[in-house]
């Protein structure tokens, strides 16, 4: 395993799995919180948000997932079980088995779904960001239209307008790096990571982690030009969560405002590590006599209780 600085800077190692170079960064220490990031970036283009993260007491892991960001890409199609593998996989490698709470955006949203929709108990929660995962496109007279059916061209026409605000110009030109240098390096990771994206349909999988009792919290860009507002609201419907609407934000608000996103970040982990304590005391019940058993009678039986 390797060496962590002590502080909340993110800082970049390299391991391998399977042979295979995985890039990662690493910030604070804490409990654990894996970032995914969206497609066609990597860990990088979020480095001013997650040290923020970390500053609050949390150990911050962020790959750079397989194909992306120098992390060796996968053989063959992209699937979620393949990734979700690969994953847990770094995750072991690092030493790293606690339940971790899961941050997804994008396309690593819905990474982080599947991971733990698989294998719950290495989840305890999620926080899913302009997430993909809800499939549906747009609903008209003839019911859903699901994003399989959206036309290339229309996420063509839609991407430039995402960076085209004064707040992304500082931004833009890591997220250019990310981008050309991904498409340059793995070209054929990224085709094969944008089919998987137009064609996830979660909706199953969340309705599933809601049974279970995980706590999800759903955040969106209400100027989301990629992924549309009838996909969240599938998502929300499915986890049975109200969801978080972001005014003025686009699909990578985060980038333009990292201290915003990890406000609200900070904010919904805090409510979601609420919510598990209560749930845990729940289940727990209510305090116990020396004998094991609930102790609910008063102790002198000839003496009836009195509210």
């Amino acid at each position: 395993m390797v060496a962590r600085a002590p502080d909340d800077r993110l800082r970049w190692h390299r391991t391998t799995i399977g042979g295979r170079a995985v890039m990662y960064g690493d910030a604070g220490d804490g409990p654990p919180v894996v970032f995914l990031h969206g497609w066609g970036l990597s860990a990088r283009s979020y480095a001013q948000a997650l040290p923020l993260i970390a500053a609050t007491g949390s150990r911050v892991i962020a790959p750079a997932l397989p194909g992306f960001g120098r992390s060796d890409a996968l053989e063959g199609d992209y699937t979620f079980e393949k990734l979700v593998a690969w994953l847990l996989e770094l995750l072991d490698t690092l030493d790293l088995h606690e339940p971790a709470a899961f941050i997804g955006h994008s396309f690593g949203g819905a990474v982080a779904t599947a991971t733990a929709w698989e294998h719950p108990d290495r989840v305890r929660s999620l926080v899913l960001v302009n997430s993909i995962g809800g499939s549906v496109w747009k609903n008209g007279r003839r019911g859903e239209r699901l994003l399989a059916d959206r036309p290339l061209w229309d996420w063509g026409l839609r991407l430039p307008g995402e960076f085209g605000g004064r707040d992304y110009r500082k931004v833009l030109p890591v997220v250019v790096r990310d981008l050309v240098g991904n498409a340059l390096s793995n070209p054929r990771a990224l085709r094969r990571a944008a089919d998987l994206a137009r064609n996830a349909d979660l909706r199953d999988e969340l309705a599933t982690l809601a049974e279970r009792g995980l706590p999800v919290s759903i955040l969106w860009g209400s100027e989301d030009n990629v992924v549309p507002e009838a996909t969240f609201l599938a998502m929300c419907d499915a986890a049975g969560a109200p969801g978080d609407i972001i005014e003025n934000a686009g699909h990578s608000w985060l980038l333009a405002d990292p201290e915003g996103f990890g406000e609200l970040v900070t904010n919904s982990l805090a409510v979601q590590r609420t919510l598990t304590e209560r749930t845990s005391d729940a289940r727990r019940g209510p305090p116990r006599g020396a004998s094991g058993l609930v102790d609910d009678e008063p102790d002198d039986p000839g003496v009836e209780a009195t509210a």
